[in-house]
């Protein structure tokens, strides 16, 4: 990948090529064989780097932050480094004005988490903060920064503290972030690179079960039909709102095959993720088919592109379309308390029942999420459950003259066995049932 040559002044040069035809050259001067392989063997590294579009290892980047302004300057000046001059002129608010504007690719939401996480980078660093001023020791203050939040003697807040998990997501951020300006060379190390705990994580506590009665309140509650069906579709139906609902068609409806194609906008760049089928499930379809009388007459008189382009949601599309809070209204003049997470545990409700009643694959495929995602955020055990395993025998059909138990223990602690009253054992059944019992309770072993 390099070579090392020396002439006969005794002038060391490294040449390289990096992906290209032309090979480059860096004049290192005067020095000892074993200086010079050193520096040879970082300018492969970072050649290795460049081609891969990979980061520096800690041990290059150690190198680099040490170089001296001379080598620096002639590692820059074949394009392995950066200029000095653009190093010391990245900022924190220059860089993250720029990255987030080059990423339209990104979906809105994602977008919206873009910028919450800057605005917290530069609260707290300030915008004229150099990046490569950033260490792994301010990562981690700004972490706890984050958690704490502050407040005034008087108790006012003036900065609310965050949840665990929305901590979690922004410094997932930063790091990706800082990670950026690392493959752009603009700085050397990520100083989140070794933070741990980015990854948001099941939070059960803020779970809660929706009940028929509770979403039958609910739904008298609404006051259009088309609140009912949103409500109907997370709650009968699973979608994530809004972006299924207001993704979902009226050609999306198949009222012949009983079933729905789902849009997902979140998983569409997931291989085969851009759209799944659904049951009108029974619970389901009265209110589709509400919605579909209101309308059914006006879109079947459209031209057949513009009836294609027809949404089943119209009345609350708008971006000052609050559905939160909405239904925190509704929720409250059917009598009852908002729970936490108000769309996200109507379909957590709804893959909770759908999985109690099919298979696992088929209840993932229906909702459009993994297993795995299920059983850390979706599934969960309801007080059905309980009551079921309370009333239902377990494990096959119940014995039709079970064995009755004594509460008595001899000494030998092993329990006596007592025949079911109006039934009679001959002394070699008696025995051998004692015998199977006092085999099944083991003795203890050192």
């Amino acid at each position: 990948m390099a070579s090392l040559s020396k002439d006969k002044q005794g002038n060391r040069t490294i040449q390289f090529s990096a992906g290209e035809k032309k090979r480059r050259s860096i004049r290192l001067g005067k020095m000892p064989q074993k200086e010079a392989e050193n520096i040879k063997g970082h300018v492969e590294a970072l050649i290795a780097a460049l081609i891969s579009q990979t980061s520096w290892s800690a041990k290059t980047s150690e190198w680099v932050r040490n170089l001296t302004p001379t080598l620096h300057d002639k590692l820059a000046k074949v394009g392995l480094l950066p200029p000095r001059s653009a190093k010391s002129a990245s900022t924190l608010g220059e860089f993250l004005a720029a990255y987030i504007e080059g990423r339209s690719d990104v979906k809105e939401s994602t977008a919206i988490n873009y910028r919450a996480t800057e605005r917290g980078l530069l609260e707290y660093f300030g915008a004229k903060k150099l990046l490569a001023d950033v260490t792994a020791e301010d990562a981690d203050k700004w972490r706890r920064w984050l958690a704490a939040g502050e407040k005034r003697a008087n108790g006012t807040v003036v900065r609310k503290k965050l949840g665990d998990n929305t901590v979690r997501r922004r410094c997932g951020f930063a790091r990706q972030f800082f990670r950026a300006a690392v493959r752009d060379r603009i700085i050397t190390e990520n100083p989140f690179a070794g933070m741990k705990g980015v990854s948001v994580r099941s939070n059960r506590e803020r779970d809660y079960f929706v009940t028929r009665e509770e979403a039958a309140k609910v739904l008298d509650a609404c006051p259009d039909a088309q609140w009912r069906l949103l409500f109907a579709l997370s709650r009968f139906g699973g979608l994530r709102c809004p972006s299924e609902h207001l993704a979902l068609r009226w050609v999306d409806v198949d009222w012949q095959a009983n079933r729905i194609t789902v849009r997902s906008p979140k998983t569409e760049h997931h291989h085969g993720g851009a759209s799944r089928p659904l049951p009108i499930f029974p619970e389901l379809r009265p209110f589709l088919e509400d919605a579909w009388a209101i309308v059914e007459a006006t879109v079947n008189a459209m031209p057949p592109k513009e009836r294609a382009k027809a949404y089943v949601i119209t009345r609350y599309r708008g971006a000052n379309a609050n559905l939160r809070t909405q239904l925190e209204r509704i929720i409250a003049r059917a009598g009852l308390t908002p729970w936490p997470k108000l769309f996200q545990n109507l379909r957590q409700t709804r893959a909770t029942e759908i999985v109690a009643e099919y298979p696992q694959h088929v209840a993932s495929e229906w909702l459009g999420h993994t297993i795995e995602i299920a059983q850390a955020f979706y599934w969960r055990t309801t007080e059905e459950d309980f009551a079921r395993a309370a009333t239902q025998p377990t494990g096959g059909k119940a014995l039709q003259n079970p064995v009755q138990y004594s509460a008595a223990r001899d000494g030998s602690e092993s329990f006596s066995v007592q025949p079911q009253a109006g039934k009679r054992e001959n002394s070699e059944d008696l025995a051998e049932n004692q015998c199977s019992l006092m085999d099944s309770n083991h003795e203890p072993t050192d």
